[in-house]
């Protein structure tokens, strides 16, 4: 039978997904030109270095550089490791996007070097090399432009004072400011300190809507590179004025004033306050006003992005766990000590991950201590939304989508002239209202850690051990699948036992890049792929990729933020991963895989790829059968297959491996020792006593144990919370309490001179109403005014009392005086 099978396992390896077939020995080809194929002769696919099967001339033309990210601002130099180069210098060019072309150069010892230049969006650049001047690029690479608020401090100049710079001119605000960067990143003994202001020109939301960075004048030139500069600002020229929002940056002084893709240091982008003319310094207050009202102005004229913004979460703990949806606002962050500048009051803000689908607006939510959100309607200080998202959107470059920048046009610029500069922020609020949580629906969480457990969305929980890959989730609405592999334990001597974890996790939603995360072994904790290509975080730890973000904390979690609100948190748990995947509401009744059917009902959650659903009270064995069904395809898996023995025992070999024998729950038994610790350790969790029992092990009994309960704490911090939202104070009065969650109450006062007509007490109900509505204030005496009134007038009768009593005395001892002889 053995002949027959060969024809179909041939026509497998033709259409398998994985590294393909490899080549013959000796054979010969080259990755010009060919960087990612993997070719008939020999590959240029990330994979081939693990597989033995690449191109001897692939470090030539699939270029590794060195450092390999700097901020979307450019100026960074970067070396194309491996390749030498003898020819002219001048006729190297580097490519980015196939429409930015830089100078390269060849140092001392004939390497060659990019610089990156201005560019105006984030994530990763393709650029090529040319080595003829121009006539042929076979050579390429990827470059990472990072938002400028998330590279390192030592790649940007620093404002000394920061405040100082951008209130400078104010009241209290003036003297000399300072520059401070390292004099080492650049390798000049003189340098030139320039300014660049920044503006988005043409009619809003219009393919004429442009944005552009231009060099204004140097501030100094020919100046010692000793890493400080200090200076008395004076006001810029009249042709200059018109920008308020610039940056600094400083390049050898062997370049002319304002030449392109240089090597140079950047400050942050900030208000020029300090460049501004005569008439905001003779009276800043006035000009800012005036600033004000022109954007207000301008506001009014704009469509309306509020409408398609998501709403906040109720609570702190909610926007913490809606990880898919919400991310740490970096200005406000309780994990960084809570400096929140522009919300004084709260201790941690998030930003909405993706930008409104049409406007690309973002939403921002500041939480109090207490974890109740704060609104702008009741305090300076609360959630501000963004007509510009703050990271940008794709495909970035045209306004309101330049990362950053356009935040800082429309958003935060207005901010200075209605809040900062001039005493007028109910104005900027106004166009700048909160979004409260009436609307907001948390997302649902599926976990899968341990041996492995699994608990599906609609709270289903079952153990599955098999060895193979699995598709965890599919969801054909977006096209999202998340794919994981579980491969057995060993001992200390390397010999399998008969328990699985997960070793591996893989996710795509639609066309977007493939990410997959997995144990590295000797090589690290965690080993981040995309698109079957290993990356490095040692130059940071968040990237915005195609159709997702991804962060990575400490080397042991990853964060995936897809851009349809879904989110996946890898982590290490033990000796293997746990994977969580927080789903919005809109995926409802449209998922399947081994974390159920989002629909509210856990009865259907073991449903087979042909429909059949096992019942809830299935044996483990049973739901054996679940999991197995649940295999991946070659044809669909998203996994990587870069050794030999990746590609002997998942590609070429089964999905699933039905030769593996698995434990299971009901055939479990713990000696009386182990059953006395893991009960000690464990309570009545029964997924960390079948990890003791499993594995003989407290530690990853401890482990599972941990993970559930992280599980459970994030459903807890989920769970939907009633909002019946603000209550205004009424007119001519005030209110106590900014609190619009179940159980809440308000209480409302009269200024003098009004008297409360209605309820003076109103709390927030079960069904999202309040108890009484805001009552009025009407003209007429308060308690408070007759109650002054009634004390007055007794004390006025008193005095008079007293007056009178005293008087009558007087007369008396005056009398008996006079009748004396």
């Amino acid at each position: 039978m053995k002949p027959l099978l060969l024809p179909w396992a041939l026509l497998l390896l033709a259409t398998a997904p994985g590294p393909g077939p490899w080549p013959a020995a000796g054979a010969q080809g080259t990755c010009s030109n060919r960087c990612g194929d993997r070719g008939s002769l020999c590959s240029c696919h990330p994979t081939c270095v693990g597989l033995g099967t690449c191109c001897p001339d692939l470090r030539d033309f699939c270029l590794e550089i060195q450092p390999h990210s700097g901020s979307m601002m450019g100026g960074k130099d970067f070396l194309v490791q491996h390749l030498k180069w003898t020819g002219p210098a001048d006729a190297v060019i580097c490519r980015f996007k196939e429409s930015v072309q830089t100078l390269g150069h060849v140092d001392s010892m004939g390497r060659v070097h990019c610089v990156s230049p201005l560019l105006y969006e984030t994530g990763r650049i393709p650029f090529t090399v040319s080595m003829d001047n121009g006539r042929s690029f076979p050579r390429s690479g990827t470059w990472l432009a990072m938002h400028p608020s998330k590279v390192s401090d030592s790649e940007k100049s620093q404002l000394v004072n920061e405040t100082l710079w951008q209130y400078y001119g104010t009241p209290g605000s003036g003297g000399n400011l300072s520059l401070t960067w390292s004099a080492s990143a650049l390798p000049s003994s003189a340098v030139s300190i320039e300014l660049w202001g920044y503006e988005e020109t043409g009619k809003p939301y219009s393919g004429e809507w442009m944005a552009k960075w231009s060099y204004l004048y140097s501030l100094a030139t020919n100046i010692p590179n000793s890493g400080s500069f200090t200076f008395t600002p004076k006001p810029a020229p009249q042709n200059y004025q018109r920008w308020e929002l610039g940056a600094l940056r400083i390049v050898s002084s062997k370049y002319h004033g304002g030449a392109k893709d240089v090597q140079a240091l950047w400050s942050n982008e900030h208000a020029l306050a300090w460049h501004l003319g005569e008439d905001f310094q003779a009276d800043p207050v006035a000009w800012a006003r005036k600033q004000c009202q022109a954007w207000e102005e301008l506001e009014d004229q704009l469509p309306n992005f509020l409408v398609e913004l998501p709403d906040c979460p109720c609570t702190l703990a909610q926007a913490r766990a809606d990880s898919g949806r919400f991310h740490t606002d970096y200005g406000c962050d309780m994990e960084r000590g809570s400096v929140c500048t522009y919300h004084p009051g709260a201790v941690h803000c998030v930003r909405s991950v993706q930008a409104s689908p049409r406007f690309a607006a973002g939403q921002q939510c500041c939480y109090t201590k207490e974890g109740t959100q704060i609104l702008t309607a009741d305090s300076t200080s609360g959630s501000t939304p963004d007509r510009g998202h703050d990271w940008g959107s794709p495909p970035f470059r045209a306004p309101p989508r330049v990362p950053g920048l356009s935040h800082w046009l429309y958003d935060v610029i207005s901010f200075y002239h209605c809040c900062l500069w001039a005493p007028d922020c109910p104005r900027y609020m106004r166009r700048r209202p909160s979004s409260d949580c009436r609307s907001y629906r948390p997302p649902r969480l599926a976990s899968a850690f341990g041996d492995p457990h699994f608990v599906t969305f609609d709270g289903a929980n079952f153990t599955f051990n098999g060895r193979g890959e699995y598709v965890l989730l599919e969801a054909a609405q977006t096209g999202l699948s998340v794919q994981a592999r579980a491969e057995p334990r060993t001992t200390p001597e390397g010999v399998p036992q008969r328990g699985t974890g997960l070793t591996a996790v893989a996710v795509q939603e639609g066309n977007s890049d493939v990410v997959e995360v997995r144990l590295a072994g000797g090589a690290g904790p965690l080993q981040v792929l995309l698109n079957q290509e290993v990356l490095s975080f040692a130059e940071q730890n968040w990237m915005d990729l195609k159709g997702m973000f991804l962060s990575v904390a400490t080397g042991d979690r990853v964060s995936i933020m897809l851009s349809s609100g879904a989110g996946l948190e890898v982590s290490i748990q033990g000796p293997f991963l746990g994977v969580s995947v927080l789903l919005p509401e809109t995926f409802l009744t449209h998922t399947r895989g081994l974390l159920g059917t989002l629909n509210d009902d856990p009865t259907d959650d073991f449903t087979l790829r042909n429909g059949q659903v096992l019942p809830p009270t299935s044996s483990s064995r049973e739901l054996h059968r679940f999991g197995a069904d649940w295999a991946v395809r070659n044809a669909s898996s998203l996994l990587t297959y870069d050794s030999r023995l990746l590609v002997n025992n998942f590609l070429y070999g089964p999905k699933h491996d039905p030769t593996f024998q698995p434990l299971f729950p009901e055939e479990v038994a713990l000696s009386p020792s182990q059953a006395a610790e893991a009960a000690e350790l464990c309570g009545g969790d029964h997924f960390c006593s079948f990890d003791v029992a499993a594995t003989g092990s407290l530690s990853v009994g401890n482990a599972t144990r941990a993970a559930h309960q992280l599980h459970q704490r994030h459903v807890q911090s989920l769970k939907p919370v009633v909002s019946c939202g603000r209550l205004d104070p009424p007119p001519n009065g005030r209110k106590d309490g900014t609190n619009y969650l179940m159980g809440s109450t308000v209480l409302f006062h009269c200024n003098n001179g009004y008297s409360l007509v209605g309820a003076e007490v109103s709390q927030c109900q079960a069904d999202g109403t309040w108890s009484r509505p805001t009552p009025t204030c009407q003209p007429g005496r308060s308690h408070a005014v007759l109650l002054s009134i009634i004390f007055g007038g007794l004390a006025a009768v008193a005095v008079v009392t007293l007056i009178y009593v005293l008087l009558r005395r007087r007369k008396s001892h005056t009398a008996a005086w006079t009748s004396r002889p």
